[in-house]
C-alpha cells in the first residue's frame, strides 16, 4: 500500500536540515543535505509504520500551506 505524508523541512542555525511528519507524532530526522534528508525521512516513516498500528496513527491531515506570522513581543 502506498500512503502520502506531508513533510515539514526546516534548517537549524548550524545549517542542518530537519524534517518532521506532522500527522505521525514524533516522526522526524535530520541530515546535512536535502538528498540525505529525503532518504532518512522515508526510512523514518517506514519504521514508524512498522511499529505503529493503523488505529494508533492520527487522522490524515490535508496540507493547506505554510504561513509566517510576525508578532511583537
Amino acid at each position: 500500500m502506498i500512503r502520502e505524508f506531508t513533510v515539514v523541512i526546516e534548517q537549524d542555525e548550524d545549517g542542518i536540515y530537519v524534517a518532521s511528519v506532522p500527522e505521525l507524532e514524533g516522526c522526524h530526522t535530520q541530515a546535512e543535505t536535502l538528498d540525505e534528508l529525503n532518504v532518512r525521512i522515508k526510512e523514518a516513516i517506514e519504521l514508524y509504520m512498522e511499529v505503529t498500528s493503523e488505529d494508533d496513527i492520527g487522522n490524515h491531515l490535508d496540507f493547506i500551506g505554510i504561513q509566517k506570522v510576525k508578532v511583537g513581543i
